[in-house]
């Protein structure tokens, strides 16, 4: 098989295993783009903006979309600091108690570590992404649940 075969395999390959798997990623984790590389292959998906006033449906339902949105009064986000490859601190999971500035994870930009930290005390109320996941700036990726104050 010449290199162009090969070539022309990969692509048809990702065309046919990973586009699905990264459009699902996208609508799954709210995304507006995401892209992967496997050798000298890269793939690129991007979302498409819903159309203004248009009647067609969105590819994430607003109900989904909203669970995944903390309450205010409940939670705070923790967000992405950059776009990257999240990865939790060793040991960090729901219950957990943090104080200010514990370090949470990190984000890999093309093996850079922006450390993730918690910017208030309280308790870790869910990991919304995945150690390993592709995340974008200012995605959450980890909700807590502020101290009580006076307990």
């Amino acid at each position: 098989m010449s290199d162009p075969d090969r070539a022309l395999e990969q692509i048809e390959r990702a065309a046919a295993e990973l586009v699905p798997q990264l459009s699902e990623r996208l609508v799954t984790h709210g995304l507006g783009e995401i892209e992967v590389r496997r050798g000298d292959l890269r793939v690129r998906v991007v979302a498409s903006p819903p159309r203004s006033g248009s009647s067609a449906p969105s590819a994430t339902p607003p109900t989904a979309r909203a669970a995944q949105l903390p309450t205010p009064d409940e939670t705070h986000a923790v967000t992405a600091p950059a776009v990257g490859y999240f990865l939790f601190a060793d040991g960090l999971g729901p219950g957990l108690a943090i104080e200010k500035g514990d370090a949470l994870g990190y984000v890999d930009v093309l093996g850079v570590r922006h450390d993730v930290r918690a910017p208030r005390s309280g308790m870790v109320r869910n990991l919304v992404a995945e150690s390993g996941e592709a995340v974008e700036y200012g995605q959450v990726v980890i909700e807590i649940e502020p101290a009580r104050s006076g307990s």
